[in-house]
């Protein structure tokens, strides 16, 4: 599966929870006040993973967020916007009316400024019909073979799925995954992970034998190991890492500290003979954006110029 050095990353103007979303997405905690701490905290762990990610040898383009309209959630761009190695831009329908101002003509002015672009899929007129495809959140996407794994919800609706895939060329494997509450998981990159050559993914809470074997029979077909985590891991982000290969050609996994610090030996040691974990601390985001590592960049296959 192709990876990149290249990585787009919003640094928040004003991070905070979110109660448009919060009804979704059980990761979310609400917090005992909205003061501008959580932001500040947020603010720190954002340019300190940036800070790790340039030691790494990546390619960071930060765009500073704009404060109006508010945006508490414009720390993870992963969900209005994904690239393309053929120069496709795709622009996604969101669920939450307030985070539709997440797309910024400015940002992909700033992309066609570095790289080629030579078509831009917008798919955001599906808000309009109450059907939702969040990005990369809503699909886990295997690019060499063009899978698009997706959890369907109320953020991952079935019909825009199936636009994407008719539009890209990807084949559709969607599954139902349910929490302890049997509610549909928001977000397709919270249930798992696709490296090049594994995959990390809660298969407990996909309840149905037959997702269970179309994904097996998947990841089979595609060459990967399956690395298999628990709820509580998955609840600790586990599942929300990235794969990304710096400018020396090193593979790497981006994940956060409470994921990492989660993962048992064996599955440390399994992973480690694929990538080189990078954990970034990350605790204030998760807690009150309920996202993570992978939330929080949008990859960029584009060519440059």
């Amino acid at each position: 599966m192709h990876t990149t050095s290249h990585l787009l990353m919003v640094r928040p103007a004003a991070f905070g929870y979110n109660p448009e979303t919060a009804a979704t997405n059980v990761f979310q905690k609400t917090p005992a006040d909205f003061s501008e701490q959580i932001h500040q905290k947020a603010l720190a762990e954002f340019d300190y993973m940036v800070e790790i990610l340039q030691k790494e040898d990546l390619n960071v383009l930060v765009i500073e967020d704009t404060l109006v309209p508010y945006k508490p959630d414009a720390i993870f761009p992963n969900n209005w916007i994904s690239t393309h190695a053929e120069g496709t831009v795709v622009l996604y329908p969101l669920q939450a009316p307030n985070r539709r101002a997440e797309r910024r003509q400015d940002i992909l002015d700033t992309l066609k400024a570095k790289f080629r672009i030579h078509n831009v899929l917008n798919l955001s007129h599906y808000e309009n019909r109450n059907r939702f495809l969040e990005g990369t959140g809503s699909m886990v996407l295997e690019h060499d073979h063009k899978v698009a794994f997706a959890n369907l919800s109320s953020r991952t609706h079935s019909e825009v799925l199936d636009r994407f895939c008719s539009l890209m060329g990807y084949q559709n494997v969607s599954f139902q995954a349910v929490d302890e509450f049997g509610q549909p998981i928001y977000h397709t990159n919270v249930v798992m992970t696709m490296g090049d050559k594994f995959v990390i993914i809660c298969m407990e809470v996909i309840k149905d034998e037959i997702d269970q074997e179309d994904l097996l029979t998947s990841f089979r077909k595609m060459q990967k190991e399956v690395i298999k985590i628990s709820y509580e891991q998955m609840k600790n982000f586990l599942g929300n890492a990235i794969e990304v290969s710096n400018n020396k050609g090193e593979r790497l996994l981006i994940l956060s500290e409470r994921a990492y610090e989660s993962l048992e030996d064996t599955q440390k040691k399994r992973l480690e003979t694929y990538v080189r974990l990078v954990p970034c601390p990350l605790n204030t985001i998760e807690t009150y954006g309920g996202g993570s590592a992978r939330c929080m960049i949008a990859e960029i296959f584009l060519p440059t110029l």
